[in-house]
Order: C-alpha cells, then sequence, then structure tokens
C-alpha cells in the first residue's frame, strides 16, 4: 500500500479530495467531480469509501468492466469536453479493492453532459448559468496559463506528422490499448487537448503547447521568437564553455537533445533496483530535462540553460513562482505550470506524476554522488545537482566500468547471473571469445564495482567458483 495514498485517504475529504461509493459500477456523479477537479486544483478521488472514510470497497468482478468504461467516458466529447485521459488505478486497504483516480489541474475550462462545474470545499458546483464565474475562470486560466494560448490561424500542416506519428507509438508502446492508437492525427491532437476553444471569444484552433510539442522549427519560431534552450558544458573554460548545444526545436526532440547531452559528457553508474541493472545517469538526466522543459514559463524570455561542471549539473528556466526560496522535498506542494505539456509528456513516457520528479531527482543523486540536491523557487526555477563525489559510492557504481565494458553486456550478465553462474556459463552467454580478457575487463570490474561477488570467496580460482548478481537495496 501507498503510503503517501494512505495518507490522503485519512486526510479525509477535502477541495482535492473525494470518496465515492463505486460497488459494481461509476458512480453517476463522477464525472461533475472530475469537471471541477480539472477546471480548478486537480486531486484524487477514491471510489469505494463513503464520506465517513470508511473502507467498502468495488466488486473485484466487476473491476475490469469499470475500467473499460472509464476509459471510454473519459474520450467521449458528449460526457466530458475537451476529452481527458486519465488513469485509474486499483489498490489493496483492509483486504478490499479500491480505486483511484488522480485528476491533474487543466489549462482549459472543462464541461460534462454540456455543463461546467467548480469547487469547493463543500464540494461540486455547478456553474453554467453563472457568467461572471465562468468568466473568471477563462481569465484566471488565461492568465495562469500561457500554453493555452490559441493560434486560430494555425493549421495541422504547421506540425510535424513525424512527430505526431512518434508520440502516438510511444503511447501505444506504453500503455495497451491506449486510445491514440485508433485516433488519426486531428483526433489525436484534440484527444491530447492540443486544440482549444474559448468559449469567451469564440476563438479555436491548435494552442501553444501543441505548436511547442509538435510544431516545425519556423512555426515555434514565429510564435515564440525568443524560445530557445542551451545546453553547455564547462569544465576547461568556465567563462564560456567547452561544448554547447544551441536548442531552438520542438520539446520532444529538445527533451531528446538534452539527455543525449548529459549522456555525452558524465559517465555513467550502474545500479540494481528491482532486481535489475539500470542507469542512475540516465535517471538524472530524465528528471531534470522534463522538469526544466514542462515546467518553463513560456511568457518569459529568458532563456533555459542545463550547464554540466566540474562539480554539478544545474539547471535554470523561466518559473512563475507560488513560493520563494528553497524547496523542502518533504513538504512541498507540487503546482502544475503547464498541464496540458506534462500530460503528454507523461503519455509518451518522458515523465511521470506531478512532483514524482524532484523525489526521484534526489534518490538517484544521492545514489550517484553521495550529495543531496537543491531545488530554488524564484522568478527563475534553480536545480543545482552535485556530481563529484564519487568515492561515495563505490559499493554501487564504478567509473570504469561503462567506459571500457559495453553497457549493453553489462545488462545482459546482471539480468542472467540474478542465479549463480560460472565465468564460461557467462562468457558464453555474451559471447566472448577471450578467457583473460573477459575476466580482467568484465568479471573483474564488475566485482570491483561492487555489481556481482563470488560465491566462493575464500578460494577465487575453484574451478566451482560462481558469480552471482548483488541485490542492492
Amino acid at each position: 500500500m501507498n503510503k503517501d495514498l494512505l495518507e490522503i485517504i485519512n486526510s479525509g475529504e477535502k477541495t482535492n479530495v473525494e470518496f465515492k461509493l463505486a460497488f459494481n459500477k461509476l458512480p453517476s456523479s463522477l464525472f461533475e467531480t472530475i469537471c471541477a477537479f480539472l477546471n480548478r486544483n486537480g486531486g484524487y478521488i477514491f471510489l469505494g469509501i463513503d464520506d465517513n472514510k470508511n473502507i467498502i470497497g468495488v466488486d473485484k468482478n466487476n473491476i475490469s468492466q469499470i475500467k473499460k468504461d472509464f476509459t471510454n467516458l473519459c474520450n467521449n466529447p458528449q460526457k466530458i469536453f475537451p476529452t481527458v485521459y486519465l488513469k485509474i488505478s486499483e489498490i489493496e486497504i483492509e483486504n478490499k479493492t479500491i480505486l483511484y483516480i488522480y485528476v491533474h489541474e487543466s489549462s482549459e475550462v472543462h464541461k460534462t453532459n454540456n455543463k461546467i462545474f467548480d469547487r469547493n470545499e463543500d464540494g461540486d458546483y455547478e456553474i453554467t448559468n453563472n457568467t461572471n464565474l465562468i468568466a473568471n475562470m477563462y481569465i484566471r486560466k488565461k492568465n495562469t496559463y500561457i500554453e493555452n494560448t490559441i493560434y486560430p490561424y494555425a493549421t495541422i500542416n504547421d506540425l510535424r506528422k513525424d512527430l505526431i506519428d512518434k508520440a502516438r507509438k510511444r503511447a501505444v508502446n506504453r500503455t495497451a490499448n491506449h486510445p491514440w492508437g485508433e485516433m488519426n492525427d486531428e483526433e489525436l491532437i484534440k484527444s491530447a487537448s492540443l486544440y482549444g476553444h474559448n468559449y469567451q471569444t469564440g476563438e479555436e484552433g491548435i494552442n501553444l503547447a501543441g505548436i511547442l510539442l509538435l510544431g516545425k522549427d519556423e512555426v515555434i519560431s514565429s510564435v515564440l521568437p525568443y524560445y530557445k534552450t542551451d545546453a553547455l558544458l564547462r569544465i576547461a573554460d568556465i567563462d564560456r564553455y567547452d561544448d554547447r548545444d544551441d536548442i531552438r526545436t520542438n520539446l520532444i526532440e529538445s527533451f531528446e537533445r538534452l539527455t543525449a547531452f548529459i549522456s555525452k559528457h558524465l559517465s555513467d553508474k550502474f545500479y540494481i533496483e528491482d532486481n535489475q541493472s539500470i542507469s542512475v545517469r540516465d535517471k538524472i538526466a530524465r528528471e531534470i530535462c522534463a522538469n526544466m522543459l514542462m515546467h518553463r514559463e513560456f511568457s518569459n524570455p529568458s532563456v533555459a540553460r542545463l550547464i554540466i561542471t566540474k562539480n554539478c549539473i544545474y539547471t535554470e528556466n523561466a518559473n512563475k513562482a507560488r513560493q520563494i526560496g528553497f524547496i523542502d522535498i518533504n513538504n512541498y506542494i507540487p503546482y502544475p505550470k503547464n498541464p496540458i505539456i506534462a500530460k503528454f509528456f507523461k503519455e509518451i513516457g518522458y515523465a511521470d506524476e506531478l512532483g514524482s520528479g524532484i523525489k526521484k531527482i534526489t534518490k538517484y543523486t544521492n545514489i550517484y554522488s553521495g550529495g543531496k540536491p537543491e531545488f530554488k523557487e524564484d522568478d527563475i526555477f534553480k536545480v543545482s545537482i552535485p556530481i563529484n563525489n564519487i568515492e561515495q559510492v563505490n559499493t554501487y557504481v564504478d567509473t570504469q566500468v561503462s567506459t571500457q565494458v559495453n553497457q549493453e553486456i553489462i545488462n545482459k550478465i546482471l539480468l542472467f547471473c540474478n542465479n549463480p553462474k560460472s565465468r564460461k556459463e557467462i562468457q558464453e552467454y555474451v559471447n566472448f571469445k577471450n578467457v583473460r580478457y573477459f575476466q580482467k575487463n568484465i568479471l573483474n570490474k564488475l566485482i570491483k564495482a561492487g555489481l556481482i561477488e563470488m560465491i566462493i570467496k575464500d578460494h577465487p580460482k575453484s574451478r566451482f567458483q560462481k558469480y552471482v548478481t548483488i541485490k542492492k537495496r
């Protein structure tokens, strides 16, 4: 059971938490709450819990149908408009199954059954006929989320079809039966909220989020002339740079170029997690690059930067701060700066749940260098990740392994040796011919790195010797 979810349940219903009974079907008022959460600050909906926090549960025989019904309704514009892609998950509490849905705050105004709902401490309330409240909601979202700016003269021809296809393929590969798989390009764009409609002005068309994610370079340059992301290496030449990537393209390829820049200039660190070898460097790169792109304040002309120095990785991006100063990750309430972009990144596997990035950066930085990252929120959001304390983590990594041994071979060996294997078995498995080279430059280095160990430690040269992957916790 996720401790964070249990704490949320124990805190009871409030503006961003709602309990509903749903023993054998979706509750009739579910999408009123979803609509209200989308229009306000987002939140968690738990199915199978009553108003007094009593765990009633959901009939396990009906869970599959409930999930199917939920997915279909999320993609039905008659039920929720603009449509949304939300995930419904199950957890066990007190030997009973409950379902939960995390609803992100949206930068758009949503309707359900042609009605508009908002959220307060007392629950969901309809504001369809209250023109003042609706106008205020549009103004609030427009002023808060520049990603929602509509460009009525932009067409699908201003977007790159290859990127749309790439996003569709990534989403389908990550999630079986993902709805994007059956959609044409126009339907996908609307499903991903990259096409908006302003009910105040009547404007409709592709929004800034769509252009930034999928737009052609010349289109992006036209709508945001100052848009740019800089990746710099400053080791020898700290006043200027030793290497640079001047990035002025869509957010998808910007993410890929930034992570590739980190991979190019930082040695890799391998770690065993859930019985699998992972690249700690790549874990850090994914989180910090996604963070600086999808939470950037695009109305601010400041250049976003990623800088690698001898001692740290440093990022900065324009921000619309809700607090000033260093972030305490134990008392931090995440706030979606660009919900549409963040949701799209999540669908294609470039990011996870809101707020998870900071926790993962902290976790993997400690593994990589033994250090602690710093997050400072202001008009410029700054992240500093120490990378120089290599000596403290020799039990996890060895800088020589990644440079002298192919990563794919390492991964194969670590997985193969989940059960003890002899040198000969391992060598034949990865198809190495030279016994001496394999022992000296692969097995010995993996042992030194603390990734595998000998079964017979007192007699290293025993003819019965076998090697097994070390499962670190």
